[in-house]
Order: structure tokens, then sequence, then C-alpha cells
């Protein structure tokens, strides 16, 4: 198709790239590239919001997340563009049941998926057959590779031998010698976790060291725990995650050489339970915090966590989530969180108490209920005759669609105007006087829900005094009804 016909269109681009050696791993910004030229050849348009990536992850495994697919999902079905550009269908979706979603949300929204070969309208039968056809052999094609790494994983398990997969850490890639330098560090791990050091420590004086990770970059606090929690350092063999044992029980050994000792890790293992089911006791004693979502730092813009300060039965603060970070400008803003949130209470009484009903409705309607009603069945029969002209190859895909889209917009339009949508976040709250006292007596959910409804955001400046919470630091959004 040429340019004219999809000129000043909206357009979305996906790009993905899985970590499995697939038989293609363009890149994600060849990718985008490649679709970005496609959409110039057909006068697309593309809002750097609709540009929706997920590198190295894999359409093929079936719990694999992925975030960039699930919000291109997510704004089609709000008909946010009327095309999707791939670089290939595969890198959209290589099951099945992806393919059968991705229809579901187009069908209404007669979206067109362009590729760089290739062009699929999913409002079409013919295109949708052949698209059916091209995820089913990609789904092949990633079941085969899957089943010869497996196949390979199993041959390593059987020599005794580490079976591919990137570097770990202490050892060469091949895993056949000892790195020296990381095989100290990795002792140090596990003498420091077993002398009683937090993760959180250790993580924090290697990387105060600049001590380099396996990648070469600094370590994490992901990356020691992984350390600590891999059989590979005690030379056991894994398998699927599972630690592998022969016919008497004993763990079968690999031929590579141990960093630790078995019982440095199994001890460090029965430690990581323990403590993992200490702080699941804990964390079933924490506080809600009622402004979760609303507190915002100043001074770095990122949003304040509550957690308590000084333990379990610590104060309980509003803190920066930059406080963190391992860069020098790490953010340590807080402030008390009993405090704020009695302070911000309060400004949600106060105003609650100001109000009237009439402030709490939408304007009122402008046309009648019976006549909107009547209007709104009218539409829908035409809308369903046109899509019977199209089927009848009567009118072209374009002309449906700007048929449709005139009738569409008269809905909507219509909708608008008699429609009153009720403030669901404020039901069951009394307006003006006995504000408060109905306020008081909501739950902590219900009061964290109207808080999150009638403030958009609680600012946290820097403090001016010392000793005592001082409220002069805090800006409250006002309220935004309509």
């Amino acid at each position: 198709m040429g340019k004219s016909e999809f000129e000043g269109e909206s357009a979305a681009i996906y790009c993905r790239i899985s970590h499995i050696k697939d038989d293609d791993q363009t890149g994600v910004e060849r990718q985008e590239r490649i679709c970005r030229d496609m959409a110039a050849r057909y006068g697309l348009r593309v809002s750097p919001e609709h540009v929706f990536i997920d590198p190295s992850r894999s359409a093929w495994q079936r719990n694999r997340k992925r975030p960039g697919w699930d919000k291109m999902l997510e704004a089609m079905d709000a008909g946010a563009f009327r095309h999707v550009l791939a670089y290939h269908p595969d890198r959209l979706m290589r099951q099945p049941p992806d393919l059968e979603q991705l229809l579901i949300k187009a069908e209404e929204r007669n979206v067109i998926l362009h590729g760089q070969a290739n062009r699929r309208d999913l409002s079409n039968a013919d295109d949708r057959f052949f698209l059916r056809i091209e995820v089913a052999h990609a789904c092949k094609s990633s079941d085969d590779t899957s089943r010869r790494v497996k196949s390979a994983q199993e041959d390593a398990l059987a020599a005794g031998k580490a079976h591919g997969g990137r570097r770990t850490y202490g050892y060469t890639k091949d895993s056949t010698a000892i790195v020296p330098e990381e095989k100290e560090i990795v002792q140090e791990i596990f003498r420091r976790f077993l002398d009683g050091d937090a993760i959180w420590a250790i993580f924090q004086d290697l990387h105060k060291r600049q001590v380099p990770s396996a990648g070469g970059g600094l370590w994490t606090v992901g990356r020691v725990r992984a350390t600590l929690d891999l059989p590979k350092h005690a030379g056991l063999i894994t398998f699927q995650g599972e630690v592998q044992k022969d016919a008497n029980g004993d763990y079968r050994t690999g031929a590579w050489p141990a960093i630790v000792s078995v019982g440095e890790w199994e001890e460090v293992h029965r430690l990581r339970q323990q403590r993992s089911a200490d702080y699941a006791d804990a964390r079933r004693s924490f506080r809600k915090y009622l402004l979760t979502g609303l507190v915002i730092c100043t001074n770095c813009t990122r949003s304040m966590v509550g957690e308590k300060v000084g333990g379990v039965r610590g104060v309980p603060y509003y803190r920066c989530t930059r406080k963190t970070s391992s860069m020098p400008e790490a953010c340590t803003r807080k402030i008390k969180a009993v405090e704020l949130e009695e302070f911000v209470k309060d400004a949600a009484k106060d105003f609650l108490t100001s109000l009237s009903p009439s402030d709490l409705v939408a304007p009122s309607v402008t046309m009648d209920p019976v006549d909107a009603e009547q209007a709104e069945a009218d539409d829908k029969v035409k809308l369903a005759e046109i899509r019977e002209m199209w089927d009848a190859k009567e009118i072209t895909t374009a002309e449906m669609r700007e048929m449709q889209a005139k009738i569409k917009a008269r809905m909507a339009a219509r909708n608008k105007a008699t429609v009153i949508r009720p403030l669901t976040a404020l039901e069951g709250i009394v307006i003006g006087e006995g504000a408060a006292e109905s306020f008081d007596g909501l739950t902590e959910d219900r009061q964290a829900a109207a808080l999150r409804f009638l403030f958009p955001a609680v600012r946290i400046k820097a403090s001016s005094v010392r000793g005592v919470v001082d409220f002069g630091r805090v800006d409250i959004d006002p309220p935004q009804l309509h």
C-alpha cells in the first residue's frame, strides 16, 4: 500500500529481542530504526509514548512477563493507535494464545500489523489465517530450540559439567578454572554472611570498594544474594533449579573446582531460609501507610515510601526512595509518618467539611435519557450495517473506517453529555457538617482511597527546624474534583 492510504494515521512500534539465541537476534535499536523507516514510508505518526520495547524478553516462554507487550495491548484497547509496526510478527508473539489475545484487542479497532516484509490487516480473515500459520511456525521453532538446549544441558549433567549460560563469578567462562581474585570475594561474601553481616551491608562494602561483578559492572544486592544461593560455588550440580543427588541421596559434584565447602553452602542456605521466615513474620507486623503513592520528595522528585527506622519496633517514616542509591547523590530526606498522615487527614476533613453535595456531581444532563438510549441503539444498528457492507465488499476498508469513526465520535459526545459520573471514592462519606466524624469512621483502606482521590500529591520540602515535625515543609496539591 502506498503512503497516501495511511497518511497521518497513528501507529505504535513494538521491539523485542530474546536472551535465547534465536535464528534472528536483530537488536532492538535496529528494529526500532527499521520500524521508523516503515512509518515514514506509510506516512504514519508514532508518538514517543507508543514505542514499546521488551529487551531480553522471550515471547516463547509462557510465564515470561513482557511489560512492553502488556502496555501495548492496553493502549491498543483504548484506541490509541491504528497501526502496529514490528520488525517481524515473531517479535510480537511466538505463542498462539498471544496472537488470539492480540486479535481480540484489535478486532474492534481495525488495527493493521506491519512487518519489514509483510503487512497483516488484523480485521481481515485471510490475513488472520496467514498470521496464525506464521505464529505456529515460530512456536515450533522455539520449541525446537528449547529441546536442543535442554538436551545439551542433560548431556552436560550426565558428564558432571557446567551447562553453558553466562560466566559464573569466580570461574572462567567454561567453568574449568577459578579466577583467583574473584574466588577471594566469593569466600569473603560467604564468611561475612555466616558471621552475621546483612546482605545489604555486604553489598554496600563491595560497592564502596568498586569491586567489579562478573559482567564488569558493580555489585548489587541481588548479585550478592545470588552468589550465596548458587550451589555451583560448592561444586554441586543443579538441573532445572534443583540440586542433584545420586541414588544414595548424596550430592552430585561437578568437574569444576569448588570455592566454598558444601557445609558452608548448606549453612548459608539454612540461614537464608531462617532469615526469610523471620522477615516474613516481621512484615506481618508492619503498619499500613495511608499516603503510599502520594508523597513526593521535592529534592529529587522521587516517591517517598513508608518504612520503620530502627527495625521492626522503630519509628515509621516516609523516606525518599533514593536513599538506597549507590551514587554519591543519595537522598536522605524523611518525615515522620504518623504526624504527616494526621496532617493530611485533617486537610481532607477540612476540605470535605467545606463542600456541599452539589460540588460532587457532574454538570446537569443536557440530553433526555430516553432519547439518548434510542439514539445509542440506532447508532449500534448503523455500525452493524456498515460492518455487513464491508464484509460483502460493498465498501472499502478506508470507507468503513471513515463511516465508523463519525458514528463512534457521535456516540462518545452523547455519552459525555448524558452520563453523570459519580465520584465513587467519596461514596458513603458525609459531605459538609459531620464530614470529619464520617471520615474518622472509615477503614484505613477507604481513608487511603479517599486521600489518593482528593490530593494529587503531598510534596515534602527540606526541613528548616530540628527536633520537631516541621509542617511548613509539607505542600499538599489542591483537590481537583472535575
